[in-house]
């Protein structure tokens, strides 16, 4: 190791883990480590992060607008079918000025500066919304309402068996989200009509999913791909604290 490196790893200031207890999963395997011995430690750096209440609320109403259907239409005087004839003379009836019937300022005429459809869709920088996720992520890891377990297999798609189960291990009003690319059919039939739960895979997850759901429930694999797409380098020490 040069000098240079030594000096770098010097530096950087060791952060301590996130420690979680590892949840039973729905359908335990012979190989699983058992929750109650096993430990996770996960990155602090994605999930111990200072709650910020600004970061949470850009990544939200960024999330609605691209929500919004922007459908709203109205028909300007000119797209109102009709006569285009003078109502009455300019002058000599001792009434208002009028044009034809189409007017705005009749019944049944257009509407002045009325909505159009629309995109109501905005920007947020990519490293904003990264941020909202781990301070998404910490709050849930803060309020104690996080979960991780090692695999989210389940064989039935039978909603009454995968019912019995989330009440035994309490897991209501959950997210669970799995790292694979796709939810296993079974476990997306079985979980589907079971009112308060739902899942996804972790490449569409959001912060409004985070915010929206009270316990979020992680599979390992899950874990492994949000470390590596929201993880930062550890803060490093300055000269005057060497």
């Amino acid at each position: 190791m040069c000098p240079r490196d030594t000096l770098e790893a010097l530096l950087v200031i060791p952060i301590a883990p996130v420690y979680v207890e590892l949840t039973a999963p729905f359908l335990p395997q012979p190989t699983d480590p058992k929750p109650s011995e096993t430990i996770l430690a996960l990155d602090p750096t994605v999930f111990r992060h200072p709650v910020r209440r600004d970061i949470l609320h850009l990544c939200i109403v960024h999330h609605r607008d691209a929500t919004r259907q922007g459908s709203a239409s109205t028909k300007t005087r000119g797209e109102v079918a009709g006569s285009g004839k003078k109502i009455r003379p300019q002058k000599g009836s001792g009434r208002a000025r009028l044009g034809d019937a189409q007017s705005p300022m009749l019944r049944g005429g257009g509407v002045a500066f009325g909505p159009k459809p629309r995109d109501f869709s905005t920007k947020l920088p990519r490293k904003v919304i990264d941020m909202g996720m781990r301070v998404a992520l910490s709050l849930k890891v803060k309020e104690n309402e996080f979960g991780v377990m090692s695999q989210m297999q389940w064989d039935l798609p039978k909603t009454g068996l995968l019912t019995k189960r989330l009440e035994e291990l309490r897991l209501s009003e959950t997210l669970f989200v799995t790292g694979a690319e796709q939810v296993p059919d079974a476990l997306r039939l079985a979980i589907r009509n079971i009112p308060k739960v739902t899942v996804m895979p972790v490449k569409e997850l959001k912060v409004f999913d985070l915010l929206k759901w009270r316990r979020l429930v992680l599979d390992t694999q899950a874990v492994d791909a949000l470390e590596h797409n929201l993880a930062r380098q550890p803060p490093r020490a300055t000269a005057a604290a060497l």
